[in-house]
């Protein structure tokens, strides 16, 4: 019985690692992404001055 369990543990082991470093390396990209993402500026406008109606 202790054989099962220390199998079960291990391979619980084994796939809580390979989640935990997907979602390791998933951050990691998506981090440096967003760093490498072009920043886009607002552009500037010129501001028409408006006509009051008549």
């Amino acid at each position: 019985m202790a054989d099962v369990f220390s199998l079960v543990m291990l391979v619980c082991a084994a796939v809580g690692s390979m989640a935990f470093g997907v979602l390791t390396a998933y951050a990691i990209f998506r981090v440096g992404f967003a760093l490498m993402r072009p920043r886009t500026a607002p552009v500037p406008m010129k501001v028409q001055p408006q006509l009051a109606p008549e």
